[in-house]
């Protein structure tokens, strides 16, 4: 099976034509319908998504999620009916109805594109550069994958071998994220990826004169990218014909990125929208709605006006899809029986099931051992590694701090690259200090599927992930972020590096798990559940972020009920617990020294673990009760961040030891004691709480 084009000529009828004019028509009556939305960029690029969608990828409308599909990414997701008047076109599954009720409740058509929403929407987009990263992301997947499932087959033989292609905006290449994701797409040479770039030079502001003033094309040559340019037609339309053959020419480039700069008019043919600003976010008014169907020889008293004729047309997709659908898994037929090994994995990875006795492998840690649990992670991803092929990940940089490398002898990087350990199918992945890329390329990973994806950096630098760990919540994608030198306790790097407001931060976010294992066995634990979350018997998806720690700390006895998120770790001794102190990660054992002095005092002590709010939250009340009784009342969490996380677990008469302002540079032993996480300070808080509960 070839992925290369046969040809370069474009089969362009009259009914193609009036198929893309439809679509322009479309977006602007179901933008003027609802009253607000971006109908310039839909109808300007009109010519190219037909293009991709009816006469260039391989997909099947009727199985949006076959593996061997091309995968279409719309980075510039404002642009959402770009998107929505292909789907319905090619018979994806929306119908008009749905284009009527565009950005309306409970629509299939919201005001950005989102995965799980909407068939044949492979990620959700907006936040522009977001989709850019994912497509980078996809297409190291898919490269990955072949290894997994083809690795000796000949470029372009594998039924797994597909391509990527992404539709940016020039928002998008003003972001950052995209410089970040396309010079790692240029170093790691994704031949599978192609990025159309819609040069419109229109922005909300306006033209983009007053912004930007680089040469685009050339930055993408300096990345390592095949760089391509489409012209106009003279009426100032996009060309298809151009367009088809740049995308075909983009196709037969096998080692490295495609990247195709194609001019457009925003709006076109719209005679007064046209080229504004306002044809980029705004409806274009009865009126010029009107005049742009007469321009296209539609009638202007009908909305929503689709031939059946061009309809039949359209749809004719769903045969072609069948056919390439049929054609491929003769291929992949023929790949399972000469593969007979890898067939049976593929298998269980498709089915998104773990390895027999997977959970044998996990190590478990000496008690009473200072051990960091950064280090821990990195013994339990070397020991998960030996046993789960599909698990692979990386850092930004950071490998040798986030105990990060799962097969130091061998490095995701393309034929080429001169490094002894470097495979094109390697485990290990160098981001390279892009750390919003690498989020935001692990989403498209896990969109991509067939694989599980981790990625490091320090918790403080989560930051600058931020929006793309947003939407991993938001889509319920299975990526682990390791978090490591989690508080003050990274001592002499100093406030710039220590992570105080991150974990309250980050726990706002609706839908991601936060992990703070107290110890080593803790995090043997987090990572197991964390595996078992990520397959389907878990239903909805989450992303998980483990926060672990630079410096050790002491080791316990294996407790399985960590996995519920919050256990009692050690139980009161000489009655009921009068009090209760809460902990996570290096601060655990705080109060377990705390409690050893309470409890000298007379004061029987609990102390609860709760390395996850949110699994702690998912539990049944009855356990929660169990865990903190509502009886105690006097009750201490202790957690070296900003203590936004516990009034609810403390109330009233509670307590919390915590840091509410910016760290310093010292030793982390120093920095403990002077800012209050010492056991002396937490009995103080605890007999506090005690007086207070007794008012």
């Amino acid at each position: 099976m070839s992925t290369k084009p046969t040809t370069t000529e474009l089969e362009w009828t009259e009914l193609d034509q009036r198929a893309v004019d439809t679509a322009r028509i479309l977006a602007a009556d179901a933008v003027q319908k609802v009253g607000n939305g971006h109908p310039g960029t839909a109808m300007s690029l009109a010519p190219a998504a037909y293009t991709l969608f009816q006469k260039v990828m391989r997909h099947d409308p009727a199985d949006p999620e076959w593996v061997g599909r091309d995968r279409f990414v719309l980075s510039a997701g404002h642009s959402s009916l770009t998107l929505y008047t292909q789907l319905y076109l090619g018979g994806f599954g929306l119908e008009l109805d749905d284009l009527k009720s565009f950005r309306t409740w409970g629509s299939k058509t919201p005001g950005h594109p989102e995965y799980g929403h909407t068939k044949g929407v492979e990620t959700t987009t907006g936040p522009l550069g977001q989709g850019v990263a994912n497509a980078v992301g996809m297409a190291m997947a898919a490269r990955y994958e072949r290894g997994l499932f083809d690795p000796q087959a000949a470029p372009g033989t594998s039924p797994f071998d597909h391509m990527i292609y992404a539709v940016a905006g020039d928002g998008c290449l003003q972001e950052g994220i995209s410089h970040e994701a396309s010079a790692l797409a240029g170093h790691q040479k994704l031949g599978n990826l192609v990025l159309l770039w819609d040069d419109n030079h229109i922005s909300i502001e306006g033209d983009t004169e007053t912004a930007v003033s680089e040469d685009t094309m050339k930055r993408y040559e300096a990345y390592g990218w095949h760089v391509q340019r489409v012209e106009q037609q003279e009426n100032g339309d996009l060309d298809p014909k151009a367009l088809y053959a740049a995308l075909q020419a983009a196709k037969a480039v096998t080692d490295r990125p495609s990247f195709i700069a194609a001019r457009s008019i925003i709006a076109w043919p719209a005679p007064h929208a046209q080229n504004t600003e306002a044809a980029h976010g705004s409806a274009l008014g009865d009126d010029e709605v009107a005049a742009t169907k007469r321009v296209l020889g539609f009638d202007p008293e009908q909305t929503f006006e689709v031939a059946d004729e061009v309809l039949a047309h359209t749809r004719k997709a769903l045969d072609r899809g069948r056919e390439a659908k049929a054609a491929w898994e003769k291929d992949f037929s023929a790949w399972r029986t000469a593969n007979p090994e890898r067939a049976a994995e593929f298998d269980r990875i498709n089915a998104n099931e773990l390895p027999a006795g997977w959970e044998d492998e996990l190590p478990v840690f000496e008690t009473g051992k200072g051990v960091a649990t950064r280090a821990a992670s990195g013994k339990v991803l070397q020991a998960l590694g030996a046993v789960i092929p599909e698990l692979w990940g990386g850092s930004a940089d950071l490998a040798g701090s986030n105990n990060t490398t799962i097969d130091k002898d061998s490095s995701f990087l393309p034929v080429g690259n001169p490094l002894p350990e470097a495979d094109p199918y390697g485990r290990t992945i160098h981001f390279g200090i892009r750390e919003h890329a690498m989020a935001a390329a692990m989403n498209g990973i896990a969109l991509h599927g067939h694989t599980r994806i981790y990625g490091g950096t320090f918790l403080v630098f989560s930051d600058y992930m931020r929006n793309a760990v947003r939407l991993s919540a938001l889509m319920h994608l299975p990526v682990t972020y390791v978090w490591t030198h989690d508080s003050i306790g990274l001592g002499e790097d100093g406030p710039t590096h220590q992570p105080v407001e991150h974990l309250a931060s980050l726990r706002a976010i609706p839908g991601l798990n936060i992990v703070r294992p107290a110890d080593a066995n803790e995090t043997a634990i987090a990572w197991r559940e964390i595996m078992r979350r990520h397959t389907k018997v878990f239903g909805k998806g989450a992303p998980h972020g483990l926060a672990l720690t630079r410096q050790g700390v002491p080791t316990y006895e294996r407790n399985e009920a960590a996995a519920k998120g919050g256990y009692v770790l050690f139980e009161a001794e000489g009655g009921p617990a009068q009090v209760v102190l809460i902990g996570t990660g290096s601060e655990v054992h705080v109060a377990v020294e705390a409690r050893e002095q309470l409890q000298a005092q007379g004061v029987p002590t609990r102390v609860v673990s709760m390395p996850s709010v949110e699994w702690f939250e998912e539990q049944g009340q009855e356990y929660k009760d169990s865990v903190l009784p509502p009886s105690v009342k006097a009750r201490v969490a202790v957690e070296a961040g900003i203590g936004l996380t516990w009034h609810r677990y403390v109330g009233d008469a509670g307590r919390i030891v915590s840091l509410e302002h910016f760290g310093a540079s010292a030793d982390a032993k120093v920095l403990f004691r002077e800012f209050g996480f010492t056991p002396e300070n937490v009995v103080a808080a605890a007999q506090e709480s005690l007086a207070s509960a007794a008012r």
